[in-house]
């Protein structure tokens, strides 16, 4: 071997320890979400955008640590408390792994992400513009809160089915489905529909419920955005689809998945927000003095693979304004 290959391959050796130790020593950035592990990825994507945007990049000023719960909420205590034991500067938790970080972390900064609840409610701040405490993030809500942002959706959903007079909302008695529920029958009367609901306690009981709505004679049916359902998605969505009814939901990733329509928050850009929040308190700010941030961008998605399926013709008008087409 020549002297110059050996002396490089020496040198590249010695390199690893010092590379291994400056990893090391870097801040650690937990994140934690209740989804499956793809879901997980495209968060993490997101944060790491948005942490570049505020001029940090991964690697160099910080590195990842996170856990998913695959839909298995039981999980999450043990996992924030994994993600405990590495130190980390700050946890990202979305959706129902938020309350758990702030119940099993109480003094590690959190910023909350995909949250559809109120935080205040919730515990995790005083107030939107002073949060207070060691908790900050965004909500899912515009200002307004749940029932404008329910106006809003059913609004567009009675341009597919102009005649609605009975929606089937499916969901449990969660906190975020609960509040669901509440802005749905308090816009029914302006669009002329009943809400009917037969509660359920979890996934078994999904089938039951949409079969005694179903035989109620709903024109619809309206499905929680609670987690509960959104990571059950392919074990939910084929119950929801099958009596061919017109369906709305919340998510993007519902109306994607074959749900007639969704409109919400895009849960994309509150990861890249995240980011940017957790970017500033590595930065040194506190998450006391860091506001709670409101929707400000929303995803309509349109399936018109669904629709032609049921018969329904997209107005242009909708047609247009759609964020996502799905063909």
């Amino acid at each position: 071997m020549r002297r110059r290959e050996l002396l490089g391959i020496l040198g590249g050796a010695a390199a690893l320890p010092i590379a291994a130790r400056a990893q090391k020593n870097l801040p650690v950035v937990a994140v934690l979400v209740p989804g499956p592990a793809k879901q997980a990825e495209n968060r993490l994507v997101a944060i790491r955008q948005g942490m570049r945007e505020a001029g940090l990049t991964e690697g160099i000023n910080f590195t990842f640590a996170w856990r998913y719960a695959d839909g298995v909420f039981d999980r999450l205590p043990a996992l924030a408390l994994e993600l405990a034991a590495l130190k980390p500067r700050l946890i990202i938790a979305s959706a129902a792994a938020a309350p758990i970080a702030h119940k099993v972390l109480p003094e590690l900064p959190l910023i909350f992400t995909s949250y559809a609840a109120d935080p205040i409610k919730a515990g995790f701040a005083e107030s939107y513009v002073h949060p207070g405490g060691h908790a900050t993030g965004n909500v899912m809500n515009a200002v307004g809160g749940e029932e404008a942002l329910t106006q809003k959706r059913m609004n567009l959903f009675k341009e597919l089915v102009p005649d609605l007079k009975a929606v089937g909302f499916i969901g449990t008695s969660s906190i975020l489905a609960t509040a669901e529920l509440k802005a749905l029958q308090s816009v029914a009367g302006q669009f002329g529909f009943n809400v009917v609901r037969h509660p359920l306690q979890g996934l078994d009981e999904v089938e039951g419920a949409i079969s005694a709505s179903v035989r109620d004679g709903v024109g619809a049916l309206y499905v929680s955005g609670e987690p509960l359902l959104y990571t059950n998605m392919p074990r939910v969505l084929p119950l929801v689809m099958g009596p061919g009814k017109p369906t709305v939901g919340t998510y993007p990733e519902w109306g994607r998945a074959g749900l007639l329509m969704s409109y919400s928050a895009d849960l994309i850009d509150d990861f890249r927000r995240a980011g940017i929040y957790a970017a500033k308190i590595l930065g040194g700010e506190k998450p006391a003095n860091l506001p709670i941030e409101q929707a400000s961008k929303f995803v309509l998605v349109l399936n018109l693979k669904t629709a032609k399926s049921l018969g329904i013709a997209a107005t242009d008008r909708l047609l247009t304004v759609a964020d996502e087409v799905i063909e």
